[in-house]
């Protein structure tokens, strides 16, 4: 399940106090929890738009027993989960991303763009009806106020915490992770971490055309490795048609980033929309340096001294490949440079987070008042 989500279900429950959970899926640790309990809804064909009226319907009626009961109990929603006048954690807003359309298919355009408006229109109602609206980065804060009607002071940042055991990497654990992988090579190695998909939000296109333009001087000693679930087949044939084989490798989806980062020197996100970026906030911990697209919601959170490294064009392989020959030349000094606000994000735990969460949650008794 999702990290952030987790870590509050699972800090509010230490603290003594019940739970009730409705999700698709659940961790393991809360299912043995006592104190939690599951309503786990169906996901029917594994469709985030077909399950999204279950998910929504399970969430107020189980809402509307619980706080019949337990009148000062508190509802908390992501996004459009459930449309209820409590607590809603945005972690992602429809409105702000607009996906490239697909020219192969008029039919798989049509259908694209009505989910995309379903979506949008569910998430406008959660937001305008939520009490209390808790986002994880300023830019989305800023989409907040851009695409709805929404009084600024129901919103408040709370960033993402982060876990302990992402700690700067020893070399005995780089070697380890290498091994487990496979690597051989001397190389560098660059780490991609995404979802693989048809609406090009995370950037993979532009960074292949980049680590082309970049395999043809024989001179580049990196290597890139590519994590993440959706088209692997479709880019695994564009990576064959460039010839990029024996450079760019696919690991599909994978549960341990914890141990691909420990393989890498750089993380690589030339991402068109992010709310946030917990992969890089999470390779950044882990001591690395992270290119990441200066619009994403991380990025607000890089220091002047480090904002080079961040992305201005993610639709620019060329400025792309200029910026990973400049991380290059000086990888060393980079990741001396990263190493204080590695330090700042890793002393905010997901505990720490979930502490601030609890705590604005109890203020958040006002009615909602419509903005002027």
């Amino acid at each position: 399940m999702d990290r952030a989500n987790f870590a509050l279900a699972d800090y509010v429950a230490s603290q003594g106090v019940r739970v009730f959970l409705v999700t698709h899926f659940a961790d393991s640790a809360l299912k043995a929890n006592p104190l939690v309990t599951l309503h786990l809804v169906p996901r029917p064909a594994g469709s985030v738009t077909l399950s999204s009226p279950l998910l929504d319907y399970a969430g107020r009626s189980l809402a509307r027993k619980v706080q019949s009961r337990w009148p000062a109990a508190k509802v908390v929603s992501n996004g459009a989960s459930c449309i209820w006048p409590g607590i809603n954690w945005a972690h992602y807003i429809h409105h702000a991303w607009h996906p490239a359309a697909q020219t192969e298919s008029l039919l798989r355009n049509g259908s694209a763009k009505l989910i995309q408006s379903f979506h949008r229109n569910r998430e406008k109602a959660a937001y305008q009806k939520a009490k209390l609206i808790l986002c994880n980065s300023n830019l989305t804060r800023a989409h907040l106020l851009q695409h709805f009607s929404v009084d600024p002071s129901r919103i408040r940042t709370l960033y993402l915490g982060s876990d302990p055991d992402f700690r700067p990497i020893t070399l005995g654990e780089r070697n380890a992770a290498r091994s487990s992988l496979g690597i051989q090579s001397s190389r560098k190695i660059a780490l991609f971490v995404g979802a693989i998909g048809r609406d090009r939000r995370k950037g993979i296109d532009t960074l292949v055309k980049a680590w082309k333009i970049l395999c043809g001087d024989a001179g580049w000693d990196m290597d890139l490795l590519v994590a993440g679930a959706g088209d692997t087949d479709v880019l695994a044939s564009e990576v064959a048609r460039l010839g990029l084989q024996n450079r760019l490798r696919i690991l599909g989806f994978s549960e341990n980033v914890h141990q691909l980062l420990a393989a890498a020197d750089l993380l690589v996100s030339p991402t068109r929309y992010e709310a946030y970026g917990l992969n890089v906030q999470e390779a950044i911990c882990r001591g690395l340096t992270a290119m990441v697209s200066a619009s994403s919601g991380i990025a607000e959170r890089y220091p002047r001294d480090l904002e080079a490294m961040l992305i201005a064009d993610p639709d620019d392989a060329i400025a792309l490949a200029n910026k990973l020959l400049q991380w290059r030349k000086c990888a060393q000094q980079w990741s001396l440079r990263f190493a204080p606000l590695g330090d700042v994000l890793r002393n905010y735990t997901w505990n720490d987070m979930a502490r601030e969460f609890v705590a604005l949650a109890e203020t958040s008794n006002a009615e909602p008042r419509r903005a002027a």
